[in-house]
């Protein structure tokens, strides 16, 4: 069985037992968390597709680790008379998640909580709490 999930903007094809390096999330290490934009599930040729998610559906994982991506180097250069140059670098904070479960129906009873972004506005609301 897989699904497609949608999360830090980007869109994951996952099945049981993957380790993904996804966008952080708010969770620690051994915490499981839930992701309920599930954008199609499938099993051999049965295939469901939402519109545009899966009414009820869900992906709980387990969080492994969090880490910092590889380094990214941006470098900026100015020619002719100003001869200046500007190298920045950026290493991306990321979340290890694997994936355990593969929910059909049933996801909003399951008592998992659901997979928030550190930097979205839900996850300060509810740290705020």
């Amino acid at each position: 069985m897989f699904a497609v999930i949608k999360t830090g903007g980007k869109q994951y094809n996952v099945a049981v037992g993957d380790e993904l390096r996804i966008e952080k999330l708010a969770a620690e290490a051994g915490d499981k968390v839930q992701f309920n934009d599930v954008l199609m599930l499938g099993e051999g040729a049965d295939v469901t597709v939402g519109k545009p998610f899966v009414a009820d559906a869900g992906v709980q994982a387990e969080v492994l680790d969090q880490i910092k991506g590889e380094k990214v180097i941006s470098f900026k250069k100015r020619r002719r008379k100003h001869s200046s140059k500007r190298i920045r670098g950026h290493r991306q904070q990321l979340t290890v998640v694997k994936i355990t479960q593969i929910l059909n129906a049933g996801a909003s009873a399951s008592g998992v909580n659901a997979a928030i972004g550190a930097g979205s506005v839900a996850a300060t609301a509810e740290a705020a709490e």
